[in-house]
């Protein structure tokens, strides 16, 4: 049977098994579709991805990434997780930006100090979302529809939905009923009040899956609702969000807007290195 190096990795925290886990299959070209997704189904963890050799020149690697049940063609800590594993394993360590090739094409990535940040892809998918789905929404959350103070589509491979709430204090008393949202990816986001809730984050982010789960820090959701705020005024150009409270994780997603680029960071550690055999 084959055997392939592999490693477990925590991303978006700077404390480790207090962000969101990353299972990573390295050198993992000899694998069908069929076994990918079965192991990332045996993981059970939110994403599992797989290095590949890149298709592109203007590659370093290629990234395939699935849940439990299909392959995305982009998500955010997969990313950065992805990255923090080729460089461990790469001879030698481009000194620029790395390029990663996944199915929403080719992502840029840069190393920002101690952590690791992907420039924010295009969305495919933004604006206003329809007054029934926000009440249906409202209801799924169990909180007045008079407290959305905005609710914009940020789909940028993931159809997530980002909710504006008023507080950071508004986006922990939500209660997700899955019943209601099933099949839609739900993000909420509320500011901080530095006398309530401290100052070493601006925004409180939560997750609510299409499939009944709270992801406990989530990249593309971040990325995406970086480029509805800061482009609507509601945040500034250089924030830090905090997600994963509400599960007792310690998140931290680092946005910095660069130019025309929105970059979005964290921290990633490795917390469990070996051999897998499929």
């Amino acid at each position: 049977m084959p055997t392939f190096s592999f490693q477990q990795v925590d991303v978006f925290s700077s404390q480790p098994m207090r962000g969101n886990p990353l299972a990573v299959v390295i050198g993992a070209d000899g694998l069908s579709d069929a076994d990918m997704q079965a192991f990332a189904n045996w993981t059970n963890l939110s994403e599992t991805t797989f290095l590949l050799k890149p298709t592109t020149p203007d590659a370093h690697y290629r990234v395939r990434i699935f849940t439990p049940k299909q392959e995305l063609p982009f998500a955010g800590h997969p990313t950065l997780g992805s990255a923090h594993v080729w460089l461990s394993q790469a001879d030698q360590a481009p000194e620029g930006e790395v390029v990663q090739e996944c199915g929403a094409g080719l992502v840029r990535i840069r190393r920002d100090g101690d952590r690791l940040a992907f420039a924010a892809p295009p969305l495919v998918r933004s604006g206003p979302v329809d007054p029934v789905m926000v009440e249906r929404i409202a209801r799924g959350i169990n909180l007045p529809d008079t407290l959305i103070k905005g609710a914009n589509w940020v789909e940028n491979g993931p159809d997530w939905i980002g909710v504006l709430l008023p507080s950071r204090t508004d986006v922990m008393a939500a209660k997700p009923d899955y019943s209601i949202l099933a099949g839609q990816r739900v993000g909420l986001v509320g500011p901080f009040d530095p006398d309530l809730d401290g100052t070493d984050a601006h925004f409180e982010v939560r997750a609510f899956s299409s499939t009944g789960f709270e992801d406990p820090v989530t990249g593309s959701l971040n990325a995406g609702l970086a480029q509805w705020l800061i482009g609507s005024g509601v945040a500034p150009e250089h924030y830090v969000a905090a997600q994963g409270t509400a599960l007792g994780r310690a998140g931290r997603v680092h946005v910095d807007k660069v130019g025309d680029d929105i970059w979005v960071g964290g921290n990633v550690t490795t917390c469990i290195s070996g051999t897998l055999t499929l």
